[in-house]
């Protein structure tokens, strides 16, 4: 229980960052991915930010087998670069620049009510289920 509960302090602390970086707002990051225009480069800073914080427990933790509640950490074991992640690397860029979304702000942006962030989530669960259901 104790993991569910950390969880949600964890999810409510990323949306309430990209609410106040303004990474929930899509022109922002379509501000960002738009070099020749008015180039915003906020979005740099947010990602810098989080480098920043999370990297030091990336290198210090990188070799530690539980998390502090005591689950075994299972890291992705993968490391060739394949078909597959080329294509699903390139559709979620593609949507994250036509959109300017992606799914982590895409919750959080729910709290807007505004249509295309409906619309997104409905056509990322879409594609979700799609995969799902072809790829075994």
């Amino acid at each position: 229980m104790n993991d569910k509960i950390i969880s949600l302090i964890c999810g409510i602390i990323f949306g309430i960052g990209l609410v106040i970086s303004g990474m929930t707002n899509p022109e922002k990051v379509i501000g960002f991915l738009s070099i020749t225009h008015n180039w915003d480069a906020s979005l740099i800073f947010v990602m810098g930010g989080a480098i920043i914080t999370a990297g030091p427990f990336f290198y210090f933790l990188k070799n530690k087998e539980l998390s502090a509640l005591g689950d075994k950490i299972n890291l992705p074991i993968k490391q060739n670069i394949d078909k597959k992640l080329i294509i699903g690397s390139s559709l979620f860029g593609i949507g994250w620049g036509l959109v300017g979304l992606c799914p982590g702000p895409a919750i959080s942006a729910l709290a807007t009510f505004d249509p295309i962030t409906l619309v997104f989530l409905i056509s990322m669960a879409a594609g979700v289920l799609v995969k799902k259901n072809t790829i075994k």
